[in-house]
């Protein structure tokens, strides 16, 4: 006997979503960014116009001497926002100086070894018992900015992304876009993206977007892709124009607009780190690089236990 969708009872696991939507926004979300890159490029200026906030206004800047002296410091800034009642508790790791000291041989190191850090504590709290309760610490998003002044990459810039690669999601950054025409933007994205490929560096990768999205949906992911490395500028100045006050810089030939399309690629950057692929970039995170980690450690785990077992045979056959 066939039975009409009006002759079926509501089960009610439909509202599945909706259960599910409330135990997230009740936690909350985390999201860890690391932003890395030579001193003067605006870092610090675009993560404060990224996220509206000041993470930056109890920091020393270093003098001349302190900058040959220097040492690459982990600094980490912590900050709680809240938007329409949907609560997102913000990592930034800042990597000052980042080559700017006289010496830079393996200058990424200590950033490498932070990474590993939080992927070891991470790993060891999901084998402890309290795994309910664990606090993801790990980067999952690594803005590395790249100067305007050069010809592409440096073998500085080549360096640290290879040793970064396969640990962090890494999204390039075209700095100080306003200190280049539209010519010479696109001439330096394609000469980065290039260069990129050349030496082998894996970038974060747009996931491609499914057959039965809308065609609008499909346009913006291919933007975005077309957009790699954004080229950003960044400002925390309200400048006046045309009897309008927007975030931007003013200059004696006019002003640049820091969410304009056709000054920067802020607005792209913006939605696809905190609209459209935040939860992607940690899925990343979780599937490949810790996945990548873990299986290691348990491989390391693997071979010690072998050794050990090996060590004892032969001490007890020894004494046979």
């Amino acid at each position: 006997m066939m039975f009409s969708d009006h002759d079926k009872e509501y089960v009610g696991f439909a509202t599945l979503p909706n259960q599910v939507h409330r135990k997230t926004v009740k936690k909350g979300f985390t999201f860890t960014l690391m932003v890395a890159g030579e001193s003067g490029l605006g870092k610090s200026t675009l993560i404060n116009s990224l996220f509206l906030t000041d993470l930056y206004k109890d920091r020393k800047v270093p003098n001349a001497q302190e900058r040959i002296n220097q040492t690459i410091d982990i600094v980490k800034h912590t900050v709680s926002i809240e938007e329409k009642g949907i609560k997102l508790r913000l990592t930034i790791i800042d990597t000052p100086g980042f080559g700017d000291a006289i010496n830079n041989t393996e200058s990424w190191k200590q950033i490498e070894d932070y990474i590993d850090q939080q992927f070891e504590q991470y790993f060891r709290d999901e084998s402890g018992l309290n795994r309910r309760n664990i606090q993801d610490n790990r980067v999952h998003c690594c803005l590395y900015f790249i100067s305007p002044f050069g010809h592409g990459l440096r073998p500085l810039d080549v360096e640290y992304m290879k040793a970064l690669h396969e640990k962090v999601n890494i999204v390039p950054i075209l700095a100080k876009a306003d200190s280049l025409t539209k010519a010479e933007v696109y001439k330096k994205k394609m000469k980065i993206i290039e260069e990129i490929k050349q030496f082998g560096i894996n970038i974060y990768q747009f996931p491609d977007c499914d057959s039965d999205e809308d065609e609008d949906f499909k346009r913006q992911d291919q933007i975005l892709k077309d957009s790699i490395p954004f080229a950003v500028i960044g400002s925390n100045v309200q400048v006046e124009s045309e009897g309008r006050k927007f975030r931007g810089r003013a200059y004696p030939w006019g002003v640049v607009g820091v969410e304009d399309p056709a000054h920067s690629d802020f607005l792209l950057l913006r939605n696809m780190l905190v609209r459209t692929h935040m939860e992607d970039l940690k899925e990343v995170t979780q599937d490949t690089h810790y996945e990548n980690y873990r299986a290691q450690c348990i491989q390391n785990m693997t071979r010690m236990v072998v050794l050990e077992r090996k060590r004892r045979w032969v001490e007890s056959t020894r004494f046979d």
